[in-house]
């Protein structure tokens, strides 16, 4: 085997692996139900990256990589000045660091030129996702047509019974992973590396699988693939006609599930959703309340991480009764936690980066690298649709992807003739560098390095984590949990979570009014309002205490049913006197009041 046959098995390797390994990971442990997957991805995708031997690359991401560091200061600032807590704040910091290597990576590696290494770079990547598709198509099969196979351990129960969820339990997550892989089909289609026979069946395949998951999100995604065909009109009759075709298949694919249940007694929770009253999933409900904080604070919003916390200790009556800790919407969450100035400067940069990377195609005058460029650029926009109904970008395994194609796409157009300076993918890293057109003919080995970082920083994570999952475990302990949690508080990234089990565990605990400040400031779910507010009662904090028992009222959780019995009154029952949760603050109380507590 040559050496460039060698490296094209091994990249194609690590991009198989990274694509589908952290989509398929059903193995998780408490805390954190995606922190492996996450894990996973961050390892694999550097790995890519490195084995990529990414080129020098030029500056022209710049506008992505601006958008990147206003968000990596926004995240300095609410560490520094509002009491981010360090897990927090260095794990957003190494998400936006991680997708900033894979944008110059993906860059580097749309600009090796006409010559077909780009095209052949990209096809490989494809060929990943399309494989991800696939065999999650497979685990989304079982969970609706075979669920009594399921064995949780290789394939995830689904928690919605006739439902694709796939192993990461999301079907939103699970629609996103056909629609790229449908992207990728295009692209193999395009590349010439797929007959049009072929690419219409897995096409088919994958968005019946968006069927099973019956995501309202995936269908918008399917209508942007017909939208695609109506505006590209570079793109070859065939291909057109193919996506054009996809809103009939789906519909198809709709009636036949249909069908299906109504002969097998089945569940397919595809007509269930479609009978729910409320078609947002309470995103109008939370999307409203979010307004109404960026009304309160449009300058300078409720801080990087902060929305939970303000929009949870903040009065809404009517808000929807699910704990969110985002918006559901890229503009709207940027907007209420960076304030509308910074918000509107890094959608500016986005939108502004998205619009080059489409027009990019346009200039390329090699064909192949054109499809590829226009089919990266694509992909960005599938996954910028769906965070505009959820948040996909905040999990690794798309974040990081979408950095590669995002720095892919973004490639300049290379001049005619620039294939003759272009050397082929060398098999090893060189000793030296020639002064002659260093920019695209050698490999950058600061690049390789900070991929070769990622690989690191990911397995150190999982090490880090480790000391925090014996805190939830349920197999008994010998180290007493007082002890457990202490060595969890003192994890880098992940105290966090060790706070929360410092905060349940009483109010004596050592240390616990930091826990309940730090703990908050990731999810504020019943458990941790019930005990926060009676350790607010207990240490005199009495008005913070009744309004954030009055904040747990609005969610009308029945856990919280014999936390308020007392304050419900019957003839037989008179209502208890002198309970704090059954009474109203005697001054207002401003969310901001509660990141003070410990300090």
């Amino acid at each position: 085997m040559t050496p460039q046959r060698l490296q094209s098995a091994l990249v194609l390797a690590a991009a198989v692996l990274a694509a589908s390994t952290p989509t398929l990971l059903a193995y998780n442990v408490a805390p954190s139900p995606t922190f492996y997957n996450q894990a996973l991805a961050f390892a694999l995708w550097g790995g890519f990256a490195f084995v990529c031997l990414p080129r020098k690359v030029s500056g022209a991401a710049w506008p992505l990589w601006a958008a990147l560091a206003l968000l990596g200061g926004a995240v300095l600032w609410s560490w520094s000045t509002l009491g981010l807590p360090q897990g927090l704040a260095l794990s957003a910091l190494a998400m936006l660091a991680g997708c900033a290597v894979l944008v110059g990576a993906g860059l580097a590696a749309g600009q090796t030129g006409p010559d077909g290494h780009a095209e052949q770079l990209f096809a490989l990547f494809c060929w990943a996702w399309l494989a991800a598709g696939m065999v999650n198509l497979v685990v989304g099969g079982l969970q609706v047509f075979a669920p009594a196979l399921v064995d949780r351990h290789w394939v995830a129960l689904s928690s919605y019974p006739g439902r694709a969820v796939g192993n990461l339990r999301q079907p939103n997550h699970l629609s996103s992973v056909f629609m790229w892989s449908c992207v990728a089909t295009m692209g193999l289609l395009l590349l010439k590396r797929l007959t049009l026979k072929w690419a219409a069946v897995l096409m088919a395949a994958l968005v019946f699988g968006v069927v099973l998951t019956a995501s309202r999100t995936g269908l918008v995604s399917v209508l942007l693939l017909a939208l695609w065909a109506l505006v590209d009109r570079r793109l070859p009759k065939p291909a057109r006609l193919l996506l054009l075709a996809t809103p009939l298949m789906y519909a198809v694919c709709w009636w036949g599930m249909a069908q299906w249940a109504a002969a097998t007694q089945a569940v397919f929770s595809g007509s269930q959703r479609l009978a729910e009253g409320d078609i947002s999933s309470s995103r109008f409900g939370i999307w409203s309340n979010t307004l109404a904080l960026i009304k309160a604070q449009p300058w300078t919003g409720v801080g990087y991480g902060n929305f939970n916390l303000a929009w949870t200790l903040t009065p809404f009556p009517g808000r929807p009764v699910a704990f969110f800790d985002h918006t559901h919407n890229l503009p709207l969450q940027l907007a209420v936690e960076l304030g509308l100035p910074l918000a509107a400067a890094v959608m500016g940069l986005l939108l502004w980066a998205l619009v080059r990377a489409l027009r990019n195609s346009q200039g390329q005058t090699a064909p192949g690298l054109a499809a590829a460029q226009r089919c990266a650029g694509m992909a960005v926009l599938m996954i910028g649709l769906h965070s505009q109904l959820e948040y996909p970008l905040w999990y690794a395994y798309f974040l990081l992807p979408a950095g590669w194609a995002f720095g892919f796409a973004m490639a300049p157009p290379q001049p005619r003739g620039a294939a003759l300076a272009v050397a082929p993918i060398p098999s090893t890293i060189p000793s030296t560098i020639p002064t002659t057109n260093p920019s695209t003919s050698h490999p950058s080995v600061a690049l390789a390095a900070v991929a070769a970082l990622l690989v690191l920083g990911a397995v150190l994570s999982v090490l880090d984590y480790r000391r925090v999952t014996v805190i939830f475990t349920s197999r008994q302990q010998n180290t007493p949990l007082a002890t457990r949690i202490a060595v969890g508080q003192k994890t880098v990234l992940f105290g966090h979570h060790a706070d929360y089990a410092a905060a349940n565990a009483g109010p004596h605990s050592k240390g616990v009014d930091a826990a309940f400040d730090r703990a908050s400031r990731y999810l504020l779910d019943t458990r941790l309002m019930m005990a926060w507010a009676d350790a607010l009662h207990a240490q005199g904090d009495t008005d913070m205490a009744r309004h954030l028992a009055g904040r747990l009222r609005e969610f009308r959780k029945p856990e919280a049913a014999s936390y308020f019995a007392r304050c419900t009154s019957t003839p037989d029952a008179p209502a208890a006197a002198g309970g704090y949760m059954c009474e109203t603050p005697a001054a207002l109380v401003d969310w901001h009041r509660y990141l003070k507590t410990s300090r």
